[in-house]
């Protein structure tokens, strides 16, 4: 029975994975972020495993036009419930931690990856509903026009973009699955060596600094490629259908704008982003093929008539400056564009 008993650092991770929950029970878990033109702050639905938080009634007020319903804490029987599971989750790891036996482990995380996987989809039922079941009698009637948020990432819906993010709350539940699976990791390690009671300081610290590793890898923004025909620029809203001359801006919050010309980039930086000192990169996209992305501060700007942006702005970026040279043009500081 012995090879059963959970190795040290597993307790310890039951351990920090209770604390974490208990957490998550005073922070907001998702938030759904909305910006526009009309509102350059964004507008921002937090929701707490207990009550809905942020600018509920002004999203509210606005959803009235467009015959979307408004939004009531009191309305969701999950306000009601997900505390208490939350909370059963965290008794239950301690509980396993003195139960002390492997099976036990392996319950747990089933368990909650089977509550993980019904709490999404329950949220994108809701989001289903609440985009699609509309008032007839609305003051702005779009015909086959619905506003579901995207589960996860971004979704341009008319004029506002809508970012949809585990907050607080959401990346501590995340975390703690994966502390889990890292628990079981261990566990088998630890028993297909026999040596529970001489290794688990080595194996556990190993395995620990991995996931830390990976999570902060894995938390790293880049990029994304830009959508040929389905992406929308931050800043006209045209659909991107030449990415040439494409751009994008990262916030520190992870946010991405996308753009279709540097111009656009460049008025939306000035004009919208209320905060310059929080973007964290911009790049723009190489104009000779492959086509891929370039840090804006090892770009080299060639502004010239013959290039026919999608916003006239007419500048292209390159990777090598003898590509640039090949061309006839202008030259540009790319630090200059953003002053």
């Amino acid at each position: 029975m012995k090879n059963f008993r959970l190795n040290k650092w597993v307790k310890i991770l039951l351990v920090v994975c209770s604390i974490g929950l208990i957490a998550v029970l005073f922070v907001p878990m998702w938030r759904i972020e909305l910006s526009a033109p009309q509102y350059p702050e964004g507008l921002v639905l937090k929701i707490y495993p207990h009550k809905l938080g942020g600018n509920v009634d002004i999203i509210n007020g606005l959803n009235h036009y467009i015959g979307m319903k408004t939004l009531h804490t009191k309305d969701f029987i999950e306000f009601t419930i997900l505390p208490f599971i939350i909370g059963f989750f965290a008794a239950l790891s301690l509980v396993v931690m003195v139960l002390n036996r492997k099976n036990w482990l392996i319950f747990l995380l089933t368990l909650f990856v089977i509550f993980g996987v019904v709490a999404m989809l329950d949220f994108y039922r809701w989001e289903y509903n609440y985009g699609h079941d509309l008032n007839p009698e609305a003051a702005i009637q779009i015909p086959g026009m619905a506003y579901q948020p995207p589960l996860i990432g971004y979704k341009q819906l008319l004029n506002f973009g809508a970012y949809s993010v585990p907050d607080t709350g959401g990346i501590i539940f995340i975390c703690v699955g994966c502390l889990l699976v890292i628990a079981i990791i261990i566990q088998v390690i630890s028993l297909r060596k026999n040596k529970a009671n001489r290794i688990p300081s080595k194996t556990g610290s190993g395995m620990l600094a991995i996931f830390v590793l990976m999570f902060l890898t894995s938390c790293t923004t880049g990029p994304q490629p830009i959508k040929i025909g389905t992406d929308s620029c931050s800043y006209c809203k045209m659909t991107i259908s030449d990415n040439r001359f494409g751009a994008e801006l990262i916030t520190g919050k992870g946010r991405m704008y996308k753009f279709d010309d540097i111009h656009c980039l460049v008025s939306f930086y000035k004009s919208v982003l209320s905060n310059k000192e929080s973007v964290q990169n911009i790049y723009f996209v190489n104009f000779e093929a492959p086509h891929n992305f370039i840090l804006a501060s090892k770009a080299y700007l060639l502004k010239s008539d013959e290039f026919r942006t999608p916003m006239a702005g007419n500048i292209a970026a390159f990777e090598k400056k003898e590509a640039a040279g090949k061309l006839k043009g202008t030259t540009l500081d790319p630090n200059v564009l953003f002053k």
